[in-house]
Order: C-alpha cells, then sequence, then structure tokens
C-alpha cells in the first residue's frame, strides 16, 4: 500500500473514532438523566426467616432470599384500592413498615419533606389477617410524622404540630401524651434543626422492648435565636422563621421523658444540668427494663452512655468515650447485647476507628485493631458471636466487608479487596445486599450469602456502561503525592479522550474537603458530576480531586489535625495541590481553577484569595464564609465556641481575605437555604465590593442548599460550563 495514503487513512480512522464519541450536553445530565445508574429501590429485609419483600407497580410482595422468586403478595393494588374508601393505589404509597409480627403495614401517603431528613404524612395502618385498612389519624387535622408501631402491635406512636400522641388500633382512641408543643418553642418527640442536621436525629422517641413504654426527648426552643428567610413570587412575599444556633448562641434545653402507656405517668429523668449538653440517642436494652441516653458535653470531646432502671429508678454511667478533639457519635456504631449485659462499639480512642466489645460489669475488651479504618459495623450474629463489619485495611481507598468473633480471632476478609462496597444484612444474618463499584465502574448489587458466595446479581448497570462507552467517558486515575510539607495526598484525575501528553491543558479542581469526607476512593463517584466532568474533559479540560488533611480514612492525626484550626490546613493542601499540578509537563499553569460546593465552596474560595495568583478561576456555590454563621454543633465540634477561639474562627474566613482576591471569581447561593445561609454570600459580597474586587455572582430565590427545585439544577450546571468555558 503507499505509504501516504496508509498514513491518511489511519489519520481518518483515528478521527473516525475521536469525532464518533457522542457529545455530553448539560441536558444529557440534569433534564434527560442519561448518566443515572439504577439501584435496587424498594427492597426491605423482613423480620421471620429469609424473605424481603419489595414495592412494585402491582404491590407489595414477598420474595424469598434464596431464589429471589415472589413467595406471596403482601398487598397488591387491586385490594388496596377495594379496602380504601378514596381508592388509594400503591403508586400512592411513599414508605410503609411492617408491625413486629408481620402481620400489619403501616403506609404513608402525601409525604412532604420538612428538612432533610424529616418529614410528614398521612398514615394508613393495613391488617392483613383482617383485610382491613384503618386510617391512622383524621386527615382535617395536620399530617403526622415518624409513625411507629409499639413492639406489642396494638398501638402506633407519632408526631404531630409538635406533640407526640399514641393511637390504640383496635379503637382509634388518640391519646396525647404531650400537649405543650409550640412551633419555635416547645417540640415534643422530634428533633429541632441542628440535631437533625448535625446529629441525625430527627426522629426522638423510642418503644420499648414490651410496648409498654415510650421514652421521648422534649425540646425547649424558647432561647434559641430565630433565624428568618423571605420566599418571593407574591405580592408581598412570605417570610419564615425557625430556630438556628449558631456557633457560640444557646441551644435546645432538651429533657428525657417516660411514658407509661398504662397509667399515662409521665417521668422525667435527672440528667442533671441541661444547658451546654447534647442527648444525640436514646436506646431501650432488649430487657424492655433499661433507658440507655447519650450524653455528649458541648465541647463535644466526652460522650458517655448513662443507664437508667425503670423498676428501680437507678442510674449509672455503663461506658464513657474520650478524645483530645472530638468524639465521632452519629454513626450509629452501638449494638447491644441480647442479655443487656454488653455491647459492640466502634471508638477512635487508639487512634484509628476500631471495633470493643463492651462489658457493662466493667470491662472493655479491643476486638480490631492496627492502622486502618473499621467504617462501619454492618451486622452481629449473637449466636454465633461473629461480627461484619467494614473497613479499609486492604487498601486506605476501598472499603471491604470482613468478619470477626467476639474474641478478635477468626478475622476474615468476604469481599474481594479490589474496590468499594456498601452492605444490609438481613435479619437472620444469612445473607446481605452488597453494591460493590470501583473507581471505573459503577454499582453492581448483588445478592449473597454471609460467606460472599454469590446467590445472584439484581442490578448490574449494564446500560449505563453502554452509554458511557458511546459517549466516549473517560477513566479516573488514581494517584499520590508529596506536598512541600512532607504530607502524602491522594487524588484522582479525568483526562480528556484524546490527551496528549506532548500538549498542555487546563486544569479544573474539585475540592469538597470535609471533617471525616472522603472524595478520592477506589468507588463510583455520583454519576451527574461524573457526567459534567466528562463534559468538561471533551472541551479539553482536565478534572483533578485531592483529598487533604481532615478527611476519613487515615486516621486520628491525619482527620483531627484540622481541629481550632478548620480550613487552615485544607486550604494550604489545595494550594499545594495546584503547585504540583503546574510541575506536570502536560498542565498549562496559568490555567488552573478550583471549584466546591459547600464546605468545597469554602475551600475554593479561601484557597482563591490566598493563593496569590495561583488559581485563575474560582467557583463557591452555597459556601460557609465566616464559620459565626454556621451552626453550633458542627462547627465548635472542630473550632470550639468563638469566645474561646476567635482567631480559629476570623484567620480562615474567606471574608477577612476578600482584599486577596486576583483572577475570575463566581459566587452562587440558594436565597432561602436553611442549612448555609444566604447572609454567607451577602456578607462576602460586601467585602469584595468594600475591596473593589469585580466578581461574578448568581443567587436562585426560593431554593434552598441544594438548588434542584424544578428547572434550577440545570440552569446551574450551565451556567457553571459556561463560566469554566470563559475563564479558565
Amino acid at each position: 500500500m503507499n505509504k501516504n495514503l496508509f498514513t491518511a487513512l489511519f489519520i481518518t480512522l483515528i478521527s473516525i473514532s475521536i469525532f464518533a464519541q457522542k457529545e455530553v450536553t448539560v441536558e444529557d445530565i440534569w433534564v434527560n438523566y442519561k448518566f443515572t445508574p439504577q439501584g435496587v429501590p424498594g427492597f426491605d429485609n423482613m423480620k421471620f426467616g429469609d424473605f424481603y419483600s419489595v414495592i412494585t407497580r402491582n404491590g407489595i410482595e414477598k420474595h424469598s432470599f434464596e431464589t429471589g422468586e415472589k413467595v406471596t403478595d403482601i398487598l397488591t393494588n387491586e385490594k388496596l384500592i377495594a379496602v380504601s374508601e378514596n381508592r388509594l393505589k400503591i403508586s400512592d404509597i411513599d414508605d410503609y413498615q411492617f408491625d413486629r409480627t408481620e402481620t400489619k403495614l403501616l403506609l404513608a401517603t402525601n409525604l412532604e419533606y420538612i428538612y432533610r431528613r424529616s418529614f410528614k404524612a398521612y398514615y394508613y395502618v393495613y391488617d392483613m389477617q383482617k383485610d382491613k385498612l384503618i386510617l391512622l389519624s383524621d386527615t382535617n387535622k395536620e399530617k403526622q410524622s415518624f409513625a411507629a408501631f409499639s413492639a406489642n402491635n396494638d398501638k402506633v406512636a407519632f408526631v404531630r404540630d409538635h406533640d407526640l400522641f399514641v393511637v390504640d388500633i383496635s379503637n382509634g382512641k388518640e391519646i396525647a401524651v404531650t400537649n405543650d408543643g409550640r412551633i419555635n418553642r416547645i417540640i415534643n418527640g422530634m428533633g429541632d434543626w441542628v440535631y437533625e442536621e448535625e446529629l441525625s436525629l430527627s426522629k426522638a422517641f423510642e418503644w420499648s422492648g414490651d410496648g409498654t413504654k415510650l421514652a421521648f426527648m422534649r425540646f425547649d426552643e424558647s432561647e434559641v435565636k430565630e433565624f428568618s428567610m423571605t420566599y418571593f413570587g407574591e405580592l408581598y412575599p412570605e417570610e419564615f422563621k425557625y430556630k438556628y444556633p449558631k456557633a457560640g448562641e444557646d441551644n435546645s434545653l432538651v429533657d428525657i421523658f417516660i411514658y407509661d402507656v398504662a397509667t399515662g405517668e409521665k417521668t422525667k429523668l435527672d440528667l442533671g444540668d441541661n444547658s451546654k449538653v447534647y442527648f444525640p440517642r436514646i436506646y431501650w436494652l432488649p430487657n424492655g427494663i433499661d433507658l440507655i441516653v447519650m450524653k455528649l458535653n458541648r465541647r463535644q470531646n466526652k460522650m458517655e452512655l448513662i443507664r437508667y432502671n425503670t423498676l428501680t429508678k437507678a442510674m449509672n454511667v455503663l461506658f464513657t468515650d474520650e478524645n483530645k478533639c472530638w468524639v465521632e457519635v452519629a454513626d450509629d456504631n452501638i449494638v447491644f447485647l441480647d442479655d443487656s449485659k454488653g455491647m459492640i462499639v466502634a471508638s477512635e480512642r487508639d487512634g484509628y476507628r476500631h471495633i470493643y466489645k463492651v462489658d457493662f460489669a466493667g470491662t472493655i475488651a479491643q476486638i480490631t485493631k492496627g492502622a486502618w479504618e473499621v467504617t462501619q459495623i454492618s451486622g452481629i450474629d449473637q449466636k454465633k458471636k461473629l461480627i461484619y463489619y467494614l473497613s479499609n485495611e486492604s487498601a486506605t481507598l476501598n472499603q471491604d466487608l470482613y468478619i470477626i468473633s467476639f474474641d478478635g480471632k477468626k478475622k476474615k476478609i468476604i469481599t474481594d479487596g479490589k474496590g468499594w462496597n456498601t452492605v444490609i444484612f438481613n435479619h437472620t444474618m444469612n445473607y446481605y445486599l452488597n453494591a460493590c463499584s470501583d473507581i471505573q465502574t459503577p454499582p453492581v448489587y448483588s445478592l449473597r450469602k454471609s460467606d460472599g458466595t454469590l446467590v445472584r446479581e439484581l442490578q448490574k448497570n449494564e446500560r449505563l456502561n453502554e452509554t458511557m462507552k458511546e459517549y466516549g467517558f473517560t477513566h479516573k486515575e488514581l494517584f499520590t503525592f508529596t506536598t512541600d510539607q512532607g504530607i502524602s495526598l491522594n487524588g484522582w484525575m479525568i483526562k480528556p479522550f484524546n490527551f496528549d501528553a506532548n500538549k498542555k491543558y487546563p486544569v479544573l479542581m474539585y475540592v469538597y474537603g470535609g471533617p471525616g469526607s472522603q472524595q478520592v476512593r477506589n468507588s463510583w463517584m455520583g454519576s451527574s458530576d461524573f457526567a459534567w466532568y466528562q463534559l468538561l474533559a471533551q472541551k479539553g479540560y482536565l478534572v483533578v480531586c485531592v483529598d487533604g488533611r481532615g478527611t476519613a480514612g487515615r486516621g486520628d492525626a491525619f482527620k483531627k489535625s484540622i481541629y481550632k484550626q478548620m480550613g487552615k490546613l485544607e486550604a494550604e493542601d489545595q494550594m499545594a495541590t495546584a503547585r504540583y499540578l503546574q510541575q506536570l509537563p502536560y498542565v498549562d499553569a496559568a490555567r488552573v481553577g478550583i471549584w466546591g460546593w459547600s464546605f468545597g465552596g469554602y475551600l475554593s474560595s479561601l484557597a482563591m484569595f490566598q493563593g496569590e495568583g495561583l488559581f485563575k478561576m474560582a467557583i463557591a456555590v452555597a459556601p460557609v464564609t465566616t464559620w459565626r454563621y454556621y451552626d453550633n454543633i458542627y462547627t465548635e465540634r472542630f473550632l470550639q465556641t468563638p469566645q474561646e477561639n476567635s482567631k480559629g474562627y476570623d484567620e480562615n474566613s474567606p471574608i477577612t481575605h476578600a482584599g486577596k482576591l486576583t483572577g475570575n471569581y463566581l459566587l452562587v447561593h440558594g436565597m432561602t437555604d436553611d442549612n448555609v445561609h444566604f447572609q454567607n454570600a451577602i456578607d462576602l459580597t460586601t467585602a469584595l465590593i468594600k475591596n473593589n474586587k469585580q466578581f461574578d455572582h448568581f443567587f436562585y430565590p426560593n431554593m434552598n442548599h441544594f438548588i434542584n427545585v424544578g428547572n434550577a439544577r440545570y440552569h446551574l450546571y450551565v451556567k457553571l460550563t459556561e463560566f469554566v468555558v470563559e475563564n479558565l
């Protein structure tokens, strides 16, 4: 063949290969959702035997773990329509739960979210034996929250209008356990805003194991300062006010009560001064007699588990966990043993998160040990004295399932040590649902026996894999580098499909970086941002993410080095990343940008302002701009109060450094963000104007922290894309 003809043909084939790749668009990502992986929806473990329930268009079904086949219909669409006066359909059901005997269903309809985790709905009880549907409470009244069966299955408790109620299912009689609930003043049985957001506590009541008692928390918000937000769209805009305790400010006063269902008597526990403490959890021991109260000091470096015996009224501390910086309490890594004499718990007391067996008689035995982290206690087989847990022992960026005995022996890895696994065990501990991914592969959902044996694959996301090939998605590449301070950091990089190491490319860095977070790991990342990064790669950008100090997976020394100076080291590490990238032969050193959302917006702003020209551009979406404006539970955990540590607050605030801005900066915020208030954006804007700094901003009316209602998310990413293309 003629050499010139061969060369021309080769170039043509390469060009066809390159240009045959479909172009990723923002519309594909945020309107058509072409790159969203499929999960396994409606999957719920059942209590008796190796069965699970699923909700489909046709009804709620019972399936076998072993075969996957449907065993029986629990509630069909036809039956639900027939037994309901208002012709409810399965598609109207937003949530469902079984009673302890699995003969009754609690069905939630017309669900309406309050904040991030809390919601209210109308509830129905379906009695499978009687084939009867009962409306839990009058729909002319306000919707209910957190409806929950009693352990003896004859009653349901719920919260309505800030009060706690109990309904007798047999006769529909509704009893008010409390009657002093008032908006922005008293909340019974439900967490306040900051408990829900920062301690993951929204439902604040628990039934005893015999169903005779109800423990609940009462929040007195009277002295907590209000924050107001304005909703636009009407002739006179609506003002919304709620209680939000900022750093250094007063919290709700929390009391804990035990309600006796038979007598109606309420007992208030004497837990001492409640003005400078938190109560993140209440639990009942399996014996149904002892209530366990978790108590956390305001500085959050000492946690106690206090036992209250409802028969003797005796109270004592069963366990104390302390740390020179802070104690992690919101991850629910506590399992009480069936004999009510001990528990399995995770703690960072030796510098890494590990598992301990606590005997309430006074002994604490460490079960796992090493320079790696336990991320979750996934399940316990108490009969066999075995613990199943997730950890990164195989590699810092992995998460694998392990098994170990109570005595610390027989440790074994169950998954393959090659990716990121999340698991849900069934009640018998014979099976688990596994979602496994790696940095290149979307989640594969499989059903497995407890020893890891594959039963069957439920979802492989083959459609998404084909779509990514069709659009020419490139792989994320993991890398590690050492900063000029001698700190080893992990990162990932996305390169263009036709990457040429002899060319120079602009770089967009993505950062989150919040305490205990981890963006760089051997797992599939959120599909939408991943697709957006592929869009940018198609336009000729490198996209890079690096986890700096303060992030998870590397022990206390790495994570808690940020204590009392949050933002300082994290920003330094992002600036060090930019300097490292500028030294790479294929990076255009004059075209490095950075962006982030929330804590990431805080860090992108701080790094940009302090970077002395390192960054050509930065984008900050919904950033904290001074920690003085953020809630006290989160902020004081890492910085203590502003009264104790004003330097830690002010020296690492983007507002303080606004006068140092050089380059192109875009500030984006939702105007009704209940989490990171719009106030942050306004005060940073004021500081930038004062310092005569030109910048771009865009504000979304009536949008919260996620800017995702209606067309807003699509509009936002069009805006972000245009800003990157025009300024980097």
